[in-house]
């Protein structure tokens, strides 16, 4: 099985230079967690995630609570906070040169790469350019479908053992009828 066969074509994508805030408003109207960014050619440049929009890009890592939980907890800072996420661009926050597949791609591939980066989703792209996302959902219709085949497959086989064991039988009550 292969990545082509399942991911989804028509992908909700925006450009580097698109607000950030609009990005997060298109996400919740879309109910989707990350957005690719492409370029004018549809050349993948970034991606921007849930996880971008929350974290605090300025900060180290440990220095100080998450931005959100500031901002939830310190009101002062929204109008602050406001004003600087209205004028922000995507290509400020998001995830550059993301990993990306191509279609021929073994599906079992994108589910390693998936757990092994701890991502949601990975763009699908041929001669560099986006055609495609596979996220965890399709893995999961992806190994719907594997299991319905090995359940079938095993099906046939135990059908065709017994077919096989009952003719087997036959010739041996046959063979018993009538002496050689």
């Amino acid at each position: 099985m292969k990545v082509g066969d399942f991911m989804t074509i028509q992908v909700v994508t925006i450009p580097p230079d698109f607000p950030v805030s609009d990005a997060a408003r298109l996400m919740l109207e879309r109910k989707i967690s990350g957005l690719p960014v492409v370029d004018a050619t549809d050349h993948v440049v970034g991606i921007v995630t849930e996880h971008d929009l929350l974290r605090r890009q300025a900060d180290r890592p440990g220095s100080k609570p998450p931005h959100w939980l500031q901002l939830m907890t310190e009101p002062a800072r929204i109008t602050n906070e406001f004003v600087r996420f209205q004028e922000a661009k995507v290509e400020e926050v998001m995830t550059r040169h993301p990993l990306t597949i191509m279609e021929d791609t073994p599906i079992e591939v994108a589910c390693r790469l998936i757990e092994k980066r701890g991502i949601k989703r990975l763009p699908v792209v041929r001669d560099g350019r986006l055609v495609g996302i596979v996220a965890r959902a399709d893995l999961v219709r992806a190994l719907g479908i594997a299991v319905e085949k090995i359940s079938y497959s095993n099906e046939r086989a135990a059908r065709a053992e017994a077919l096989t064991a009952s003719l087997q039988r036959e010739s041996i009550i046959h063979r018993s009828r009538w002496p050689g």
